[in-house]
């Protein structure tokens, strides 16, 4: 599968190696420039998957580059984020309506960023979004529904394996079961909290091979949390 690419159009120099370090760390291919007029042109000579774009760029503005690739039939349908210091609602609004998918206000956290441009992607080109999710030795292929540990198959149901990729999601975050029941089950459902528990049990005995670690950490009275330092 080939590399998700993006267009990243940011002319603070310091800034913009910062993110395309991040995100080629994350297998992106990202092409760079600081100028609207230019960002125009590379994504007329290659149609990026996404378009992460400052408000404030040389040349044209970023509202005007954004409006233009909206204007344009090859790039009318490709996911613009567009960054900014600009926090008012006003300019929130004016950003996309002018057809951002998302807005991201300075400062940020690179990882943040990272993963709101992976759930964009996920939500308007799910082939994009990386059917590969890892952490620590799992590997599960979301596209082919398998899952590895250590590079050994692991066979998991359909529960189990949705409950596994809600933590690959979300490394290290703790879980209370009724926030499980409403990510894996969903929010409708009947279903009592003592079943999340009945389904880490299948997960744990899964993916706990002889002699691994349980990766999977209960924390009392809170819930659970994927975890591979515990």
């Amino acid at each position: 599968m080939a590399k998700p690419s993006m267009l990243l159009v940011e002319d603070d120099a310091a800034l913009a190696e910062l993110l395309a370090y991040h995100f080629r760390r994350e297998d992106f291919d990202v092409r760079h420039t600081p100028d609207g007029e230019e960002a125009l042109l590379l994504a007329r000579e290659g149609t990026p998957d996404l378009v992460l774009l400052d408000w404030m760029v040389e040349g044209l503005s970023g509202i005007e580059v954004c409006r233009r690739l909206r204007r344009t039939p090859e790039t009318a349908n490709v996911p613009i984020i567009m960054l900014t210091a600009r926090g008012e609602e006003e300019d929130r609004v004016r950003g996309l309506e002018t057809g951002a998918d998302d807005y991201v206000t300075k400062p940020f956290s690179p990882r943040e960023l990272v993963a709101r441009v992976k759930a964009v992607l996920r939500r308007v080109r799910p082939a994009l979004a990386g059917e590969t999710l890892s952490y620590a030795d799992i590997e599960m292929d979301t596209v082919g529904h398998k899952v590895r540990r250590a590079g050994e198959l692991v066979p998991l149901g359909p529960t189990e394996f949705r409950l596994l990729k809600h933590f690959l999601q979300h490394p290290g975050w703790v879980f209370s079961r009724e926030r499980l029941l409403d990510a894996v089950w969903g929010r409708d459902t009947e279903i009592e909290t003592r079943t999340v528990d009945v389904h880490i049990r299948r997960l744990r005995k899964a993916i706990n091979g002889e002699g691994m670690p349980d990766i999977i950490r209960t924390v009392r009275s809170a819930g659970y949390a994927l975890d591979a330092g515990n």
